[in-house]
């Protein structure tokens, strides 16, 4: 069920935009991010696998304040559609 409706928003953002763009690259990462941690409820000692993960979350992060700053309403629709949490503000 999750993974189906994770694959029907990239679809759709491939369609309509670039790559390029932050909404795509965000998908990206908590995609990667979510095979990531079923991979690490596995194999809890890949130490190397829990590094990539907190780069890729790190790198969501900055992207998704990046967002909230340029586009506050874009960054409500993104977050609510990945089911993720909002970020907290400094």
């Amino acid at each position: 069920m999750v993974k189906s409706s994770f694959i029907s928003i990239i679809s759709q953002e491939n369609k309509k935009e670039n790559k390029g763009s932050v909404e795509f690259q965000i998908v990206s990462f908590t995609n990667k991010i979510r095979r990531l941690t079923s991979h690490l409820e596995l194999h809890r000692k890949d130490y190397l696998s829990q590094r990539g993960l907190r780069k890729i979350l790190g790198k969501r992060q900055r992207l998704l304040s990046y967002l909230a700053k340029k586009n506050g309403v874009r960054y409500k629709e993104l977050i609510s559609q990945l089911n993720i949490r909002e970020s907290k503000t400094r």
